[in-house]
């Protein structure tokens, strides 16, 4: 089977992914709300350059070797775990700070890009489901004959691409509503919310088998 004739199937996979809830979807929603669409674009970057990484690892037999090792799935899920929580409590925080008026645009910290990166690449990294769902998903995917290393490097640039083109297309279009989403009582419900729906996934991470 050719590589051509099964990025159909694949693009189809990838979307239906990329729409399921959990600490990605979160995480990308929070930011385009409180800091707009520009605020949100190293979060979906840092994202994705985590899922290229797994992936990578995944074609190496490195993520293999994260997912049989007891060990290493325990450190990696009690990290994920505790890392979203925290970001969860920083939300809950941020609940409770005086807002900016509904009408000064977002602004952030010469430090916030990497910030906001760096949390990306944390969430997608700490998670070994993503290690477990790499294994499985991608070897479906890889045509018989083709390199299963070079090959899953193709078809993950190409999910990484498609994902950052419909994660950005959530941002801008929750961007849009920026200005709603900064009044005061409803940024504080916003916060409040996803602070919540983030200790929740973590503490589902952290108490989760395989």
């Amino acid at each position: 089977m050719d590589l051509l004739a099964v990025l159909p199937a694949f693009a189809l996979a990838v979307v239906l992914i990329s729409a399921s809830p959990g600490p990605a979807m979160a995480l990308i929603l929070r930011r385009a709300a409180v800091r707009g669409f520009r605020g949100a674009v190293p979060t979906v970057l840092g994202l994705e350059a985590g899922l290229y990484v797994w992936a990578l690892s995944a074609a190496a037999g490195l993520a293999a070797l994260v997912a049989a090792s007891e060990v290493a799935f325990l450190v990696l899920r009690v990290a994920g775990a505790a890392f979203l929580i925290h970001l969860g409590i920083k939300a809950w925080r941020s609940a409770w700070r005086p807002a900016a008026p509904a009408d000064e645009p977002p602004t952030a910290p010469a430090t916030g890009w990497a910030a906001a990166f760096g949390e990306g690449l944390l969430v997608m990294l700490a998670n070994p489901k993503a290690a477990a769902f790499m294994i499985a998903f991608y070897p479906q995917f890889v045509p018989e004959g083709r390199p299963l290393f070079g090959t899953t490097a193709l078809l993950a640039a190409f999910q990484v691409a498609l994902e950052t083109v419909l994660y950005l297309s959530l941002a801008a279009a929750v961007g849009r509503a920026g200005g709603w989403f900064r009044q005061s009582a409803v940024r504080r419900r916003l916060d409040a919310i996803s602070g919540t729906v983030l200790v929740a996934l973590g503490v589902r991470m952290a108490v989760d088998g395989r």
